[in-house]
């Protein structure tokens, strides 16, 4: 291996650490699941009910067994539920 290969290499690994570590990454891992707020068609995963497994396939707006990732602590100010609260409201 040449020494430009190698520092091309060095330098391409710097940049991608760099990016791995950014402020970006840790702000993704700061968010919870939030049910009922998800509009028709814009849920991030499988509902409650188990009728669908996938994201996007939601019929209607705010279904309280529908979810999406929103940052963490926010799903109340935007009159959302918990996991545990959406169950409950499915139930009734």
């Amino acid at each position: 291996m040449n020494q430009r290969t190698l520092i091309t290499s060095a330098a391409a690994s710097l940049m991608s650490l760099a990016l791995l570590s950014s402020p970006a990454l840790a702000q993704t891992a700061a968010k919870e699941k939030c049910y009922g707020i998800a509009k028709a068609g814009q849920n991030d995963c499988a509902n409650l009910a188990g009728t669908h497994s996938c994201a996007g396939q939601s019929k209607v707006d705010n279904d309280k067994g529908e979810w999406k990732y929103v940052a963490a602590g926010t799903c109340k100010t935007m009159g959302g539920l918990s996991a545990d609260e959406a169950k409950k409201a499915m139930k009734s």
